[in-house]
């Protein structure tokens, strides 16, 4: 079953920000995932939340989607994401 990683990123140092753009593609794709959607066009439709830099990754499961984001291949590009923005990151796993 599939599992997806949502994020809502607020980007507040965009040269360090690039370089994480360049580099996390191939951590996703190395545990299976693919964007699903990055940085399009956002509307808030309901509540307050407010519409940063929005990223949807899809991975063929809850399992491996947690393994990348554990992973070594991941850490590097994760901490330079991290300093250069705030994120709320959820893990959902997908209906059958």
């Amino acid at each position: 079953m599939s599992a997806y990683v949502i994020l809502n990123v607020k980007v507040h140092d965009a040269e360090t920000y690039k370089e994480y753009v360049k580099l996390s593609p191939a951590s996703i794709s190395a545990h299976g995932g693919r964007f699903l959607a990055r940085a399009g066009r956002t509307e808030v439709l309901e509540g307050d939340a407010p519409a940063n830099r929005m990223v949807v990754l899809e991975f063929p499961s809850y399992d491996r989607a947690r393994e990348w984001w554990n992973s070594e291949m991941y850490r590097m590009p994760k901490a330079m994401r991290q300093s250069a923005s705030n994120a709320s990151t959820i893990l959902v796993e997908g209906i059958q």
